[in-house]
């Protein structure tokens, strides 16, 4: 579950390294992000020269969960962190060219084709 001021780190090359997460997007008064889901957060630590640089307001879908999640299966999935990608909020495909660590198996349910196939690992 992230929620407003749920610090993320990244998990692509794009340049971010943390984020904060200022926004969930996907309805009025909605208060928690799952897997797959989009938010909006902003860069609080960049790499220099990099895509996105610090204080940038970036759309990020949740690859990574610390809370557990529920699979229609009975089984649960959990994370070691919270991570994300940072992603172009109208083609959802990443700004970033590698992925790393898992991502969820959530994602492609969501269209994030490209992510998945970008992924060294499904779970």
């Amino acid at each position: 579950m992230i929620q407003h001021r749920t610090m993320l780190t990244v998990a692509d090359n794009s340049g971010a390294k943390i984020l904060q997460c200022i926004h969930v997007s996907g309805g009025y008064k909605k208060r928690y992000g799952r897997l797959g889901d989009l938010v909006t957060c902003v860069v609080k630590e960049a790499a220099p020269h990099g895509v996105v640089k610090k204080s940038d307001i970036v759309q990020v879908v949740l690859v990574r969960a610390h809370k557990e999640t529920r699979r229609p299966d009975g089984t649960y999935i959990r994370f070691d962190d919270n991570a994300g990608v940072i992603v172009d909020p109208k083609s959802k495909d990443p700004k970033g060219t590698r992925i790393f660590g898992p991502v969820a198996r959530e994602l492609r349910a969501r269209g994030f084709s490209k992510i998945i196939s970008l992924a060294p690992e499904v779970v």
